[in-house]
């Protein structure tokens, strides 16, 4: 069983109280995008410790001389890029000139033979009807 972490949370004025930096500061962060919005919003809005982490990095690279802009740009190279999905192999039947049906390669093999017959059905079904539709139009 999974221990309990216990979350930091802190208002705006504790948040600002522990990291030095003023509440409106705080806030211009937060619209510039430089300090992620709080947890929750609204009237009840909480900070977490990733908030007062990036506060501390904000000061460390001010106190470089860097600009906001910069930071911002620091910052946004240290994010790490989200996963790619994981690419699936899919099976493309054309069933007539502008139909296909695509199958995922990993389906059951019972549902494959199910699906070939179905597949085969439709293709029997369009070509009767393209044949039908060239005879009308004869």
């Amino acid at each position: 069983m999974a221990k309990d972490v216990p979350v930091e949370r802190r208002t705006l004025a504790e948040l600002a109280q522990a990291s030095g930096v003023a509440v409106r500061t705080i806030r211009y962060y937060i619209a510039r995008g430089l300090l992620p919005p709080p947890m929750v919003g609204g009237r009840a809005a909480c900070y977490g410790a990733e908030h007062l982490e990036r506060l501390e990095k904000i000061q460390a690279l001010q106190s470089q001389g860097l600009t906001l802009a910069q930071i911002v740009w620091k910052l946004a190279q240290q994010q790490p890029e989200p996963p790619l999905p994981q690419p699936s192999a899919w099976w493309n039947y054309p069933i007539a000139d502008d139909v296909v049906v695509m199958v995922r390669s990993d389906a059951a093999p019972w549902r494959m033979k199910h699906l070939r017959s179905v597949i085969a059905q439709m293709a029997a079904q369009l070509s009767s009807v393209e044949n039908k539709e060239e005879d009308d139009a004869r």
